[in-house]
């Protein structure tokens, strides 16, 4: 299991797909993600469940489909070093999923919090409990995520 390894992979899941030739494939279209630091990932091993501050503040884990990823980390990480993207399987969580509407996006350049407009209308994916980790199918670093499915 990978959640067992220090060294975090640096590709998304290996297992979901294979394509006809013979490669693997990430369904991307299906998987949710979440970004967060080494250190809270290392956290979530040591007590066997992955906790956002988000869960206990808000009373979910925010999450993102593909697309939704780099805005999400361009608005709300731009400076924060050392993350990682769970890549997540939703039909393994234990606690419920649900797509709403998001909260206010930031914009890097504004200093309050203006909702970006071309996101509005997006439902993201929000989940209402700690994330059980044998959903977590796999962790890349957040900076070699492309937004699309990767071959292994």
């Amino acid at each position: 299991n990978y959640l067992d390894d220090d060294d975090v992979p640096r590709t998304a899941e290996r297992t979901m797909h294979t394509t006809a030739t013979g490669h693997t494939e990430t369904p991307i279209e299906t998987a949710v993600f979440h970004i967060c630091s080494r250190a809270a990932l290392a956290d979530a091993r040591r007590v066997g469940v992955y906790r956002a501050e988000s869960l206990d503040r808000e009373g979910f884990v925010h999450l993102s489909r593909s697309q939704q990823v780099l805005p999400t980390a361009r608005a709300y990480f731009a400076d924060v070093p050392d993350l990682v993207l769970l890549v997540i399987d939703p039909t393994l969580l234990s606690a419920p999923l649900v797509y709403e509407a998001p909260a206010p996006l930031r914009t890097s350049d504004a200093t309050d919090a203006p909702i970006d407009v071309t996101r509005a209308s997006e439902l993201f994916p929000h989940c209402y409990g700690p994330i059980n980790l044998d959903a977590i199918s796999d962790v890349i670093d957040l900076a070699r995520f492309t937004g699309h499915a990767i071959h292994t």
